[in-house]
């Protein structure tokens, strides 16, 4: 008899400390999936800001002048000076 009530009493202790487990992982997966969706959350709004990084660049590469224009800049500078100095 006394031997079923120990082999009870550690069978208690063993449910006791399995349902804390439990809730200690519990606790720990909420953690993770917190900062699992503060990283995805930063990780959106860094990719908004790339984005428009890019988009800014591609317009600057658009409106900047290509080589050809830059070479016949200095020619269309020449032709001006010498249209204001003749006036």
């Amino acid at each position: 008899m006394a031997d079923t009530k120990i082999l009870q009493a550690i069978l208690d202790g063993q449910r006791a400390i399995k349902e804390d487990l439990k809730g200690d992982i519990k606790k720990v997966d909420e953690k993770v999936d917190k900062g699992f969706r503060e990283v995805n959350k930063r990780i959106d709004e860094t990719n908004k800001r790339l984005d428009k990084i890019g988009k800014s660049v591609a317009i600057l590469d658009d409106d900047a002048p290509t080589v050809e224009e830059f070479d016949n800049l200095e020619k269309r500078v020449n032709k001006l000076e010498k249209q204001i100095a003749s006036v």
